[in-house]
Formats: structure tokens, C-alpha cells, sequence
């Protein structure tokens, strides 16, 4: 198995991955005013083989409030069921395990959901998820005067950064204002420019205008490596995922629609997957755009 270093983290979790910066920006999220001296430490999960930072962003306030967020180009419904994931192994991270048999009542800290959200297709301002609208029916299961309370509950803030929405949000905000101006700037220059040529024009653009300098002076190279990953991911699933359908659109006709789609789904899956690993992007990356686990994602690579 080949232990992938060429994508560590993203652009986003790179701008954002100091006490400062993530002080400013929860600050400007929830509209309040974290005081300097109020210690801020960084527990985001990584994967020690791969090299590659698991979620984007967690750490705890004061050892009070323990923050995941996340940042999402694409729409994804199942942030929740993600979100739950996440938090059970940072409290396992940030939490003595032999306090949780002692009788003694361990307090931890009050955790937080938060998704940023910056991709091309339309969304609103602001939008709540919660676990339990993906929780299946339970009708028939229990009799009908009997009320079921729900057990386990986790809800996500998630956030349109694109520029022109939450102004309130970026203004509070000059790191996260200045990655929604650059991510702005490429997809504006990527219409009549390669994507390379348009990423240094953003960023040119940024220094020029005093948006994230110090950080493109800092980490210029790590930040187009990031991108080209990133974007060129993105671009080939679209790919990818069009022939994986096609596909089964044709089995669809030929043993029933609804098994054919089905199957054209997972299928599409399967060749996004095996079609990134072959061209060394890492598991967590692909786990993150096709839903499958990572157990999956080794069994196509071990195949490879």
C-alpha cells in the first residue's frame, strides 16, 4: 500500500489553522468577541500512514466549547452523520478514557457543528441539518399510540461563504472575506484562462490588493499544490461519474430502471474511487467526495 504525501490538508484548513485565525473566525460566525487571552488548542484529527488531516478544523475554547468546521464545495447532506463520527474520536482525543469508569461525574466540553460552504451550485445564507431527518421510519415497528423520543440528536450551522453572502459574517472576518475574494477571483479568471493561469492571477490579484498577502507570501506553493488536488478532483469526478452513469443508465434499461440506476450509482462510486487512486489522491480525499468508508476504498486500492 502506498502511502500517499501529496495531499496533506487543504487551502482552507491551512489559512485557518492557527489560535488567531480561528479566534477570528468563530468569533465572527457566532456575532461574539472571544477575548485574546481565552486559550484556544487545535485537536484536528489526522491520519498518521496517509499523512492527511481526517476533518478540516477542531478545537475547544477554554476547554469549554469543542468546535468542529468544516469546509464543503459540494453539497452534502450526510455533514450530520459525518459531524457524529468526528466528535466521538476528538472526545476520545481530548479525554482521559479512564475518567469514564470512575464514579465520579466527568464534565466535557459542549460541543459545536459548524459547515462553510463555497461550491458553484445555489444554496441559502444559512441552513440547518440535523441526524435525525436521516434517521429511517420506524412506523409499523411499535404500536401506533406508542411515541418514540429521539435518543441522539446533532445538528450542523452550515454557512454560505460565497462572496455576496453572509456580509455580516465576512466583514467580521478578514481571512475568511479574503478566501471567498480568491476562490471568487479563480472561477472568474477560469472562464477564459487555464486553471493554473488562473490561480496565480487570483492570487496576484489578492497581494496586489492586500487580501491574504502575508499568507500567499508564506505558502504560495503549498496553496497551488493544494488547489491543482483539489480542483482537478473535482473536475475529474464530474467526469468520471457522467461514464460510471451512462453505464448504468444502459443496464437500467436492459434488467429494470430502478435496479440499473442503483447499481449505476454504486458503480460510480467504485470508478470515481479507483479512478483517484490511480492517480494518487489520498483516501481521505476520496472518502469525502464518494461516501464510501475507508475499508472500501483499501479493498479497490489493494486491486490496483
Amino acid at each position: 500500500m502506498n502511502v500517499n504525501t501529496r495531499y496533506k490538508d487543504s487551502v482552507f484548513s491551512l489559512l485557518f489553522n492557527n489560535p488567531d485565525a480561528l479566534r477570528e473566525l468563530y468569533s465572527a460566525i457566532e456575532g461574539v468577541a472571544l477575548p485574546p487571552d481565552i486559550p484556544i488548542d487545535i485537536n484536528t484529527l489526522s491520519d498518521v500512514l496517509y499523512m492527511e488531516q481526517i476533518n478540516d478544523l477542531s478545537f475547544t475554547v477554554d476547554n469549554r466549547l469543542v468546535i468542529l468546521i468544516e469546509h464543503q464545495s459540494t453539497i452534502n447532506p450526510n455533514m450530520p452523520l459525518r459531524l457524529l463520527l468526528y466528535i466521538a474520536h476528538i472526545y476520545e482525543k481530548i479525554i482521559d478514557r479512564k475518567k469514564m469508569y470512575q464514579s465520579k461525574f466527568e464534565k466535557i466540553p459542549a460541543p459545536e457543528f459548524i459547515v462553510l460552504y463555497n461550491g458553484k451550485e445555489p444554496y441559502p445564507d444559512h441552513e440547518t441539518l440535523r441526524l435525525s431527518d436521516a434517521f429511517k421510519d420506524t412506523c409499523g415497528l411499535l404500536p401506533v399510540q406508542t411515541t418514540i423520543t429521539t435518543s441522539l440528536e446533532l445538528v450542523v450551522q452550515v454557512y454560505n461563504i460565497n462572496h455576496g453572502h453572509n456580509a455580516k459574517i465576512l466583514e467580521k472576518s478578514r481571512s475568511l472575506d479574503g478566501y471567498s475574494i480568491f476562490v471568487d477571483k479563480i472561477r472568474e479568471y477560469a472562464l477564459t484562462l487555464p486553471l493554473e493561469e488562473a490561480m496565480k492571477k487570483a492570487a496576484k490579484y489578492c497581494m496586489d490588493n492586500n487580501i491574504l498577502k502575508i499568507f500567499f507570501e508564506t505558502h504560495s506553493t503549498e496553496v497551488f499544490n493544494m488547489l491543482l488536488t483539489e480542483w482537478n478532483l473535482e473536475e475529474a469526478k464530474v467526469a468520471w461519474h457522467e461514464e460510471a452513469w451512462e453505464e448504468g443508465m444502459e443496464k437500467g434499461m436492459e434488467k429494470g430502471m430502478e435496479k440499473g440506476l442503483e447499481k449505476g450509482m454504486e458503480k460510480s462510486k467504485m470508478e470515481i474511487a479507483r479512478n483517484a487512486l490511480a492517480e494518487g489522491f489520498s483516501i481521505d480525499a476520496i472518502r469525502k467526495i464518494t461516501g464510501l468508508n475507508m475499508d472500501a476504498i483499501q479493498n479497490i486500492q489493494a486491486g490496483l
